[in-house]
């Protein structure tokens, strides 16, 4: 039987999704029950969409929560020390220049879980991660992507704390 592979989290990473799991059984949880209270209420379920709609909520809410204790079961903290500040890794923050408009732009490299690019966290197995892991303050690299080919030069490397 193969191991499973662990997944590794930034410490804020794993932290966010422990507090989803807590939300999602306390307080969405909570909220649907009062849907099904409230649906089942006004009588005839056969034809009620509002006791249907709740029961879809609670289905995806019970899987998400099961999805989310699977990642929690293998998943592993990057240590803090494990971040250098000098070649791009898990955790270090990045700051990317656009060659071609100079606009620069910080990114935090996590995991795919983790990844929210309205909150610049890029994952490092996006196109821009794979292509800046293990790379040093200076460097140009060059992304292709669905939208075209993009280069850039990495402008700092640091910690989320730096």
């Amino acid at each position: 039987m193969a191991e499973e592979q662990k997944l590794q989290f930034t410490p804020e990473g794993l932290a966010e999704l422990k507090a989803e799991l807590n939300k999602r059984k306390t307080v969405i949880a909570g909220e649907i029950a009062k849907q099904l209270e409230e649906a089942r209420a006004q009588g005839d379920l056969s034809e009620n969409s509002e006791y249907d709609e709740a029961k879809d909520a609670q289905a995806k809410n019970g899987a998400r929560i099961l999805e989310i204790e699977e990642i929690l079961k293998n998943a592993e903290v990057i240590d803090d020390s494990e971040i250098s500040k000098t070649k791009v890794s898990l955790g270090s923050v990045v700051v990317l220049r656009d060659e071609e408009t100079k606009e620069e732009t910080q990114y935090e490299l996590v995991n795919a879980i983790s990844a929210d690019i309205f909150s610049n966290k890029i994952s490092q197995d996006s196109p821009v991660g794979k292509a800046i892991i293990g790379k040093k303050k200076g460097q140009v690299i060059e992304v292709q992507t669905a939208v075209g080919s993009f280069k850039y030069k990495i402008m700092k490397i640091g910690k989320k704390e730096d």
